[in-house]
């Protein structure tokens, strides 16, 4: 695949680890460095085949993971009187801790300044408050890279294993989904991306159509939000980004 895809809400090493602790409920100061490794490394290779950017910085991470699993591994030195009581994890659990607290922190000034936006609302007429209270009624979380990475493994994983003599296979592009995408939009609200891609028939086009969604997220064409952080995530159109029809 030669589809190179370049992602603003890409997010860091960090970001990834701090995600499968929380996804899998696990203690930050007792990680199981092997299960978050293994983990870690299918996220990469998902990356890999999805051809996008700045994957580099993430296998140092992996080679970081990788040293710390092998020294965990490694016996205790019999010679020694008093063994060292080190934790090889020691030094990630620190980066991870201080990493959290500033994106709490970030977070943080982020919701402060929203609310201070809100103080001084712009008026709008009694129809479009009405659409805002509405709207106000559901509360969405903002999904993140590893949660559209998550739901693209579990599909790959629940197609079956394609035969070998398959000899015509069709073709598609990542335009032809994205119209796709876009059309479904005009005739519903909101798309379930698990849905949207178990109308897949094989692995190549559950691939074209994941990116075909990532590049609308680029293209600020679509929002894609959750109910509940690691739920079922749900695809709809952004407004801001859609041109209105004028009227003849």
């Amino acid at each position: 695949m030669t589809y190179k895809l370049k992602l603003e809400m890409f997010e860091g090493p960090l970001d990834l680890l701090l995600y499968l602790i929380k996804k899998d409920e696990i203690n930050i100061y007792d990680i199981p460095i092997a299960q978050v490794t293994e983990q870690y490394l299918e996220y990469i290779e998902m990356m890999k085949m999805l051809n996008l950017d700045t994957v580099g910085e993430f296998l140092v991470m992996a080679a970081t993971l990788i040293h710390i699993k092998s020294k965990m591994l490694l016996p205790a030195d019999p010679l020694e009187v008093e063994p060292k009581e080190e934790d090889p994890r020691e030094e990630l659990v620190r980066r991870l801790l201080e990493y959290k607290k500033f994106k709490e922190i970030a977070d943080d000034l982020k919701e402060k300044e929203s609310f201070r936006q809100d103080l001084f609302p712009r008026i709008v007429d009694a129809e479009k408050t009405n659409e805002l209270k509405e709207e106000a009624k559901e509360v969405y979380y903002e999904v993140s890279l590893f949660d559209l990475i998550n739901a693209l493994t579990s599909t790959l994983r629940r197609l079956p294993e394609e035969t070998a003599y398959e000899i015509a296979q069709e073709e598609y592009t990542v335009d032809q989904k994205i119209h796709m995408i876009l059309h479904r939009l005009m005739d519903r609200e909101r798309i379930v991306l698990s849905e949207l891609l178990a109308d897949s028939k094989s692995k190549m086009e559950v691939i074209v159509t994941f990116i075909s969604v990532l590049e609308l997220i680029r293209l600020k064409e679509i929002l894609v939000v959750q109910q509940h952080l690691f739920e079922e995530i749900e695809i709809i159109r952004n407004k801001e980004n859609v041109v209105p029809v004028q009227e003849g």
